[in-house]
């Protein structure tokens, strides 16, 4: 058994052609080119995690058919390259850059690769789109030079809603429930978005209008804490002359769970919804989901319809294709239906293939990422063999899926030992399964090294 129906569709809904052929280029730094001419918060950028983030763009491999082209800036492991043909997913042929992707990501590394420019160019004129995870300068301009017909929006369409200011706007135009908060744009909106906020108590998180998993977001649970970032705000603002600033201030609300949902929206405007999950995370950070959501039919239909109206709102925007929306629902068991609009492509998207797969009818799901401490690199077979039977693909809705192993050995060389990502996907008849494959899992990586559990 090969392929499923989630690409085929994704392809139909962006191009028409359900057999359409796709250059994949999962650029996770999207948000770093749309933020540019952006002003944030003052803190330094998180770098420690650059090559790891780098590696997540294999995730490309089990969602590309294999038909399609996935654009990487350095080959699959070739033991998980046939461990990903074993899946019975199949995998893309692989388009490697002449060198490692530098600071504009393997974008930037395909546009200084004269060799793979040309081999574009015949796959160009073979009909073939560029797919990339979010369309910026830089993958319009391999688009330019290449002749490949872009799947998305353009980078302007895509930068705009892309923007959390852009996202609470909407969600107050369209009278969904929101978080209460700001957008500021302005030193001074800063300024009377944390007077108000942190009046009556309690944390509030000001966030970059481009930040992404954590970057570009700190939490406020003092005034004393409030007073120093607006005299690091203040400062930058009088030597630069310029007093922009573009962050959404929120106050934090007791909750049950995160949400993830996903709609389609095609290029004609119809809007497909995909799915709902429930998301697992820790200061920002996303670490993985859980499906299905625990959700009451009433609150599934309230996410349903909210994409509805964002899907049709975005659609009159200018953008068509993948919507990623992180919501919640609270401790009154009230859906608060955006967080944040991710329209691009997202962790969850990347699973779609293997989920459709695997999933049996009734059945859960687990989407986590393994945190492995290891003392030199390892192959993906070492890693396989450390599984032993959960290497093996699962069967009757029971099992475990490696979904990105580069991420394992990313940070090799920076120091002894080093910390390394596993991504995997993990099938059971319900809950109570999935912990108990969590737990194998869990001890199968100790034979690696030393793992540390996520939440």
């Amino acid at each position: 058994m090969t392929g499923t129906a989630y690409t085929a569709d994704l392809k139909e809904a962006l191009t028409g052609d359900r057999e359409a052929r796709f250059v994949w280029l999962c650029n996770f730094e999207v948000e770093n080119q749309w933020a540019r001419g952006h002003t944030g918060l003052p803190a330094a950028r998180i770098t420690t995690t650059a090559a790891t983030v780098q590696r997540m763009e294999e995730l490309g491999a089990l969602l590309a058919e294999p038909t399609d082209h996935l654009l990487l800036d350095r080959p699959l492991d070739p033991g998980y390259r046939a461990y990903a043909e074993k899946t019975g997913l199949g995998a893309p042929t692989e388009l490697i850059t002449r060198a490692p992707a530098g600071e504009d990501g393997t974008s930037g590394a395909v546009l200084d690769s004269p060799e793979l420019l040309d081999r574009l160019r015949v796959l160009a004129g073979g009909g073939a789109y560029l797919m990339p995870m979010g369309n910026s300068p830089l993958e319009q301009e391999i688009c330019r030079r290449t002749g490949l017909r872009p799947a998305v929006p353009g980078p302007e369409t895509s930068a705009r809603v892309n923007s959390k200011i852009y996202s609470r706007r909407l969600t107050e135009e369209l009278g969904l429930r929101a978080i209460p908060g700001f957008t500021c744009e302005t030193v001074g909106e800063l300024h009377r978005a944390l007077d108000d906020s942190l009046r009556d108590g309690g944390p509030v998180i000001v966030k970059d209008a481009y930040g992404v998993s954590g970057k570009g977001l700190i939490v406020l649970d003092s005034r004393k804490k409030a007073d120093r970032l607006l005299r690091m705000v203040d400062r930058r603002a009088r030597s630069s002359g310029d007093d922009a600033i573009h962050v959404v201030v929120e106050r934090f609300l007791p909750k049950r769970f995160d949400l993830n949902y996903q709609f389609t929206i095609a290029r004609d405007g119809r809007v497909r919804f995909d799915f709902a999950k429930e998301a697992l995370t820790s200061g920002g950070v996303h670490l993985g989901h859980v499906m299905p959501a625990a959700l009451s039919p009433v609150q599934h239909e309230s996410l349903v319809a909210a994409a509805e109206r964002l899907g049709a709102r975005l659609f009159e925007d200018g953008f068509f294709g993948v919507v990623g929306v992180d919501a919640l629902l609270g401790r009154d068991d009230l859906v608060y239906p955006v967080l944040e609009i991710n329209a691009r492509l997202n962790m969850s998207s990347y699973q779609g293939q293997v989920t459709e797969r695997f999933l049996a009818p009734g059945g859960a799901a687990l989407a986590k990422h393994y945190p492995l401490r290891i003392s030199a690199p390892v192959s993906f077979d070492e890693v396989a063999h450390a599984l032993g039977d959960l290497a093996r693909p699962p069967v009757d809705g029971t099992g475990l899926v490696v979904t990105c192993f580069g991420t394992v050995n990313a940070q090799a060389g920076t120091s002894l030992p080093f910390d390394g990502r596993l991504y995997t996907l993990l099938f059971a008849a319900d809950r109570h399964g999935l912990g108990d494959l969590d737990r194998r899992t869990t001890e199968a990586l100790h034979r690696l090294g030393t793992t540390e559990r996520t939440p």
